[in-house]
Order: C-alpha cells, then sequence, then structure tokens
C-alpha cells in the first residue's frame, strides 16, 4: 500500500532481504552490552516495521519464535519476550493500515504506545515470578525505539526505492 502524499511506487521487498534484517537485529540484540535498561530493542522495531509494511510474510508466529530466542538468549522467563513480542506484532498488523496513511514521524508517534505496552508486559512478567524493578530508564528505551522509526524506514525502505529496470514495453 503507499502512503498517502507519497509520489514514488514501491518495488515488491525481497523476503531474503527481509528475513536477514530481522535476523541482524536478533545478531544486533544478541551483542553484550551490559545490563541496561535504557538499550533499545531493535529486534521489536524491525518486527513491528515489517509487520506494518508486510503483515502477509511476517506475523505472530515470527514474533513468537524472536522472543522465545530472545528468551533463550536473556535466561529469561521462558515466554516473556515471546509474549510482548506477539502482543506487539498483533497490535501493529491491527493498525497497519492506518498507519500507512500518516508520514513517517507522525507514525512514530503513534506506535510509541505500543512499545510502551511491549516493555509494560514484559516488565509485568519478570516481576511476576519475582524480579526487581528496573527503575524509570525502562521508559526511555520505547522512546529511544520510536525515535529510531524514521531511520529504520529509511533504511529498510530504501531496496525498495531504487528506480526499476527500464523496459521499453512498460514504461513504469
Amino acid at each position: 500500500m503507499m502512503p498517502r502524499g507519497s509520489d514514488q511506487l514501491l518495488l515488491p521487498v525481497n523476503p531474503l532481504f527481509m528475513w536477514l534484517t530481522l535476523l541482524l537485529a536478533f545478531a544486533f540484540n544478541l551483542v553484550p552490552l551490559g545490563r541496561t535498561a535504557y538499550l533499545p530493542d531493535l529486534l521489536a522495531l524491525v518486527l513491528v516495521f515489517w509487520n506494518v509494511h508486510q503483515p502477509r510474510r511476517v506475523g505472530l508466529g515470527a514474533a513468537f519464535v524472536f522472543g522465545l530466542m530472545m528468551d533463550v538468549h536473556d535466561s529469561a522467563v521462558l515466554g516473556q519476550h515471546a509474549l510482548a513480542y506477539t502482543l506487539l506484532s498483533f497490535f501493529a498488523i491491527t493498525i497497519h493500515r492506518r498507519l500507512l496513511w500518516f508520514g513517517v514521524l507522525s507514525q512514530a508517534l503513534q506506535i510509541l504506545p505500543l512499545f510502551v505496552a511491549a516493555h509494560a508486559v514484559a516488565m509485568l512478567v519478570r516481576m511476576a515470578v519475582g524480579g526487581m524493578l528496573p527503575g524509570w530508564q525502562l521508559m526511555l528505551a520505547p522512546l529511544f525505539e520510536s525515535l529510531l522509526w524514521p531511520v529504520v524506514s529509511l533504511l529498510l525502505l530504501a531496496p525498495q526505492r531504487r528506480p526499476p529496470d527500464p523496459d521499453q514495453n512498460r514504461p513504469l
């Protein structure tokens, strides 16, 4: 779907590129940067991006599997990230048609509550099994994820914006 106000048609996304970006975001989440609550979850960000732009290819199943892999990596309660990513993907798919009508900055404002809810669900599950409250820095992560939305949109839509191969029979 082409957003309103855009003057350029996007080429179809390459499925290999889409899954490669998800795997790279997962690999970035695996990098040991220390236990800081304010670091953005790039896997959640890329997952929401592809849920919004390609909801039939990246769905709840992918979110659940990536969530389980993050749970195993973080030695977290099995299902903590899986529940958060699945809920995040569900609500991103639910609003994807409406979201694409807005500009990138408006989209960032509209997905901020989704990221806040996902982090709140993960924190509630962690605290339900006896974990400690991470502090006020936890609320910075959704803000950073929302601020990264325009950058991620620009980078992940760039291959689709390349000019198509010229063809004399097809002028578009």
